[in-house]
């Protein structure tokens, strides 16, 4: 895995904005950074892969562990009236993508570490997909790419299409950076692309019929398939919450992702994976207690690392602000990132589609990756 500086293309941003990534610049630099790019060799790339689709299998055994027992489900500080909603759902397999990507640890050497899974509400997903793959046959266009990603989204929708009605809604919050209205409008193309029809809706302006008992859109129209790019943690916390659980219980609304994915989400189901698995060469130590040697600290519902702290030698040596905390803690074992370049540390989004490991997308950051993150491209070479 080596680092290599690059001289941008001079029109990137046209190039990127071209292919629907509007929100491409950073406070210091570019979001979207080809200024370098990471060549990996086919064995590295392999390792990878491996390491993706063994911890799928680990977060099964861990998904069912946790829907199992009651008092270990009550560690995920999910309101208890969501639980049976969750035990229900993980049993009866509702259409989904099952997509989601693992935020890795590897210097090239020893194996991928695991540091979450973001599969609720994960992005980065365009520029994984289809930015960096334009931009490897433009400038690379000899060397491959670990990236099937927009194959396996098209493939995915085609595959639970005729389980779904003819119209799938498509929710996002307005954010100001425009990341999650650019990853919603990319998954609305690959539902397209497998010929699901959708609609564009702001989470705000979803609405409950109180005579039908159902969610509705702007011109009242049942919602009966709903994609929503918004975390479950939020959505069960909210005023409707009471209609949420109305909505669940009826049965009569496709959520896209299925409310177990509250479970895989949550930081807590990394102490579970360690139990179940000790000194899997894929995970790292973690717990809910705070360990003797160094660790970091991730409140169980975080975001774009949002109030995570690094401890070492008992001192915090780096820490990010945010609103989480109040829900708890764990902590995992600190794993040393290969620093690539001055102040430029890796971690590796290996994503999965259906279970299956379909593509990798790299970003920079400090010690702890957050919001202000870059995302750099890479290619195989050898």
């Amino acid at each position: 895995m080596i680092r290599e500086t690059l001289s941008p293309r001079s029109d990137w941003r046209a190039r990127v904005e071209a292919l629907g990534l509007i929100w491409h610049e950073g406070e210091q630099r570019p979001y979207w950074d080809e200024s370098a790019c990471y060549r990996f060799t086919r064995g590295e790339v392999d390792r990878i892969e491996a390491a993706t689709g063994e911890l799928y299998r680990l977060f099964l055994a861990a998904g069912e562990a946790v829907v199992s027992d009651p008092a270990l489900l009550n560690r995920f500080a999910i309101p208890a009236a969501f639980h049976d909603p969750i035990r229900e759902a993980w049993e009866a397999e509702p259409p989904s993508l099952n997509f989601g990507r693992f935020d890795l640890g590897f210097d090239g050497g020893d194996a991928p570490r695991l540091f979450e899974f973001n599969c609720d509400t994960p992005t980065s997903l365009l520029e994984a997909a289809v930015v960096q793959w334009a931009w490897k046959e433009e400038c690379f266009p000899a060397l491959d790419q670990f990236n099937s990603l927009h194959e396996a989204l098209v493939a995915r929708w085609r595959e639970i299409a005729p389980d779904l009605p003819a119209t799938v809604h498509v929710a996002h919050v307005a954010d100001l950076a425009g990341e999650d209205a650019v990853t919603a409008a990319y998954l609305r193309d690959t539902a397209e692309a497998a010929g699901i029809g959708t609609v564009p809706i702001l989470m705000e302006r979803i609405g409950w019929d109180h005579d039908a008992h159902c969610f509705v859109d702007e011109a009242d129209v049942r919602i009966e398939a709903l994609f929503k790019l918004y975390p479950w943690e939020w959505l069960v916390r909210e005023d409707f919450a009471p209609h949420l659980l109305d909505n669940l219980e009826r049965g009569d609304l496709i959520w896209i992702e299925p409310v177990w994915k509250m479970i895989w989400s949550n930081k807590a189901i990394l102490p579970v994976l360690w139990d179940l698995f000790p000194g899997h060469p894929n995970l790292l130590p973690a717990s809910f207690a705070v360990p003797q040697g160094d660790a970091v600290a991730k409140p169980l519902l975080s975001r774009e690392g949002a109030n995570v702290s690094i401890r070492r030698a008992g001192s915090i040596v780096a820490e990010t602000a945010g609103v989480y905390g109040d829900e708890g803690y764990i902590f995992q074992s600190l794993y040393r990132l290969p620093e690539a370049a001055p102040g430029c540390f890796p971690v590796l989004g290996s994503w999965v589609v259906d279970g299956a490991p379909a593509g990798m997308g790299i970003r920079e950051d400090g010690l702890i990756t957050s919001n202000t993150a870059r995302f750099v491209p890479h290619v195989i070479d050898g």
